[in-house]
């Protein structure tokens, strides 16, 4: 059995004295629990258990369909509520609600009074829309601010801050794993290169938490360059890091100048792109999804010739695998789907919950995709430096399940010249 029929979804895994971890196993479910026998166990009552995320978010929902249902009165319906949001995303005072809130014609008569009643409930000033994300190779949201002025807004991760126009930039709360993995990188010392810095997902996390020595942070869309500068120095880095705004497939870059300016109207990156960044990385991040292979070449051109670590982010597809017999695969509650919210309130990225999970172990797709990245990039070192290199998986991580059987894995690969 899976082992959702057997955990009970009101409460959540909970750290026990002795280092143990309590299960909420179902008490008419007990007799179906089968577990290896390394792993011991035993039966223990809780009195006060900790509540699921699920459940802690009935409450904020409910209350948002209660104040619906009294506004719209007797013109309430199983077809209206079905349009209620269960998914939102917050952001200090600013509520994100889904693609799908509210499109059935009959809201669309309430005019401000749902807006206002929908931020109310939620305890929210002001209020967007998510759209689809534009084709526009830069991953740019489409979304509608509908209450409020101003779309920009500030979020807290890991006691760094990160500041944002929501109608310009993505925020996803899917990579939270990863971010706290890289702020405990040993990085002390180093010289990062982020080629798809963004607003700073990795690179703050690096600087702030890991204590790389300098960042080279490259990113192409001027919103998120814009926002980049501000979160540098709403954290206090902005001496230990130089912007590349830009294409980071060119390897080069005209820097722009730090001290914050007015966003600029259109987010295209600059034609000039002169300064050249080569072989000065201890550690190269490499975070685009679906695939950062285009990024390969400069990835090893930015290295150092002593070598260095790539962190390679890719999502690769899984053939769905059985649990072997009788025995649940228990998954930890960490990451979340590309995208997807909560059922509910979610104040930080780190409530979030999807209903699928990385597993802990390697799967073979897994394996085989770091293999041959291992070798694609040994033979691009060897043709750039006319020499022999070695590749190392140091480590995959299993960051968020991306879409059905496709996960968003992170390669640590090592790299380093071969020795006479």
């Amino acid at each position: 059995l899976e082992e959702e029929q057997l955990l009970d979804g009101r409460y959540r895994l909970q750290e026990v004295p002795g280092g143990r971890v309590a299960l909420p196993v179902l008490e008419e479910k007990l007799f179906q629990l089968r577990l290896p026998p390394e792993m011991p166990c035993e039966l223990v009552r809780i009195q006060d258990p900790v509540p699921s995320r699920a459940a802690r978010r009935q409450v904020p929902a409910q209350k948002l369909r209660d104040e619906l249902r009294r506004l719209l009165g007797e013109s309430w319906s199983e077809e209206l509520e079905r349009d209620v949001p269960r998914a939102w995303q917050r952001h200090g005072d600013l509520v994100l609600l889904s693609e799908d809130s509210f499109r059935a014609a009959p809201w669309e008569k309430l005019g401000m009074a749902l807006w206002e009643t929908v931020a109310s409930a939620l305890g929210a000033r002001r209020l967007a829309r998510r759209g689809r994300v534009l084709p526009d190779g830069m991953r740019s949201p489409s979304v509608t601010l509908l209450l409020g002025q101003d779309s920009w807004v500030e979020h807290v991760d890991n006691g760094i801050r990160y500041t944002f126009d929501v109608t310009k930039c993505m925020f996803s709360p899917g990579n939270i794993t990863e971010k706290l993995r890289v702020a405990s990188l040993p990085c002390s010392g180093e010289v990062l290169v982020d080629l798809y810095a963004g607003i700073g997902y990795f690179t703050l996390p690096y600087l702030v938490h890991a204590a790389a020595a300098f960042a080279h942070a490259c990113e192409w869309n001027g919103h998120a360059v814009e926002a980049l500068r501000r979160n540098l120095a709403l954290n206090g880095v902005q001496d230990r890091c130089r912007i590349h705004h830009g294409d980071s497939r060119q390897v080069s870059s005209a820097d722009r100048p730090w001290p914050p300016r007015p966003c600029v109207a259109s987010p295209s990156p600059p034609l000039s792109f002169q300064l050249e960044l080569r072989n000065v990385a201890d550690r190269v991040n490499l975070g685009l999804i679906p695939s950062s292979e285009e990024g390969w070449p400069v990835a090893c051109r930015v290295l150092k010739g002593t070598g260095g670590v790539l962190h390679i982010h890719h999502n690769v597809e899984t053939l769905p695998a059985p649990a072997p017999p009788q025995t649940p695969v228990l998954r930890a509650e960490r990451g979340t789907p590309e995208g997807a919210c909560s059922d509910g309130e979610a104040q930080h990225p780190t409530e979030e919950s999807g209903k699928e999970t990385p597993v802990a172990r390697i799967r073979p797709e897994w394996q085989r995709w770091a293999e041959a990245t291992a070798a694609r990039i040994r033979g691009l070192l060897a043709e750039l430096h006319g020499q022999p290199w070695r590749t190392s998986i140091l480590h995959i991580e299993a960051v968020k399940s991306y879409a059905p059987h496709v996960h968003h894995l992170v390669l640590d690969l090592e790299c380093r010249p071969t020795l006479p």
